[in-house]
């Protein structure tokens, strides 16, 4: 629960208020935005794609012995999906959250930059060569989720910048940039 996989934490994160819903809520508002950040940062810096409300070490640091009880986690939680980077995976429980890196909107627009970039315009390549391929190292769509990706996908395909087409698998299903 503690694996932190070598995650540099911002200071905020050692500052004991942090951890208790300021009542005053222009202060809260400033908050949670930084528990959006570090979430999001958190998520994408490790390449975590699910948070998992009870396995989630953000919530105690144990270096200043402080933590977020369930309802305050229910709060940040509530606020992170609210702002469009996070989706609940189980919306009737809440206990999984899908962490979108990037929104499919960004997402869309820095597949197809990529695309314009590296020669891939009027060429096809597969889904997972967009996903893992070494072409995308380093970039924010490179191990994203594929349903996250799919819909990225769409979003250029809706706006005349691709063509999706089946493969045999869901890793072989090809995409034409144009």
């Amino acid at each position: 629960m503690n694996n932190t996989g070598g995650f540099q934490f911002p200071d905020f994160y050692h500052f004991p208020p942090f951890f208790t819903i300021q009542p005053v809520l222009i202060t809260r508002e400033k908050q949670l935005a930084q528990w959006r950040e570090l979430i999001l940062k958190y998520h994408t810096d490790l390449r975590i794609k699910t948070l998992v409300i009870h396995e989630c070490p953000l919530w105690k640091n144990a270096s200043i012995d402080r933590e977020l009880d369930r309802d305050e986690i229910n709060l940040v939680m509530n606020d992170f999906v609210k702002s469009g980077h996070g989706e609940w995976e189980d919306p009737e429980i809440r206990t999984r959250c899908r962490i979108l890196w990037r929104r499919p909107e960004q997402l869309a627009s820095d597949i197809y930059e990529w695309a314009a970039a590296n020669g891939y315009i009027n060429s096809v390549c597969t889904i997972y060569e967009l996903h893992s391929g070494e072409d995308v190292n380093g970039m924010s769509f490179q191990g994203a989720d594929e349903q996250l990706l799919r819909r990225a996908l769409g979003i250029l395909e809706n706006q005349g910048k691709c063509a999706i087409f089946k493969g045999e698998t869901s890793d072989e299903d090809g995409l034409k940039f144009f």
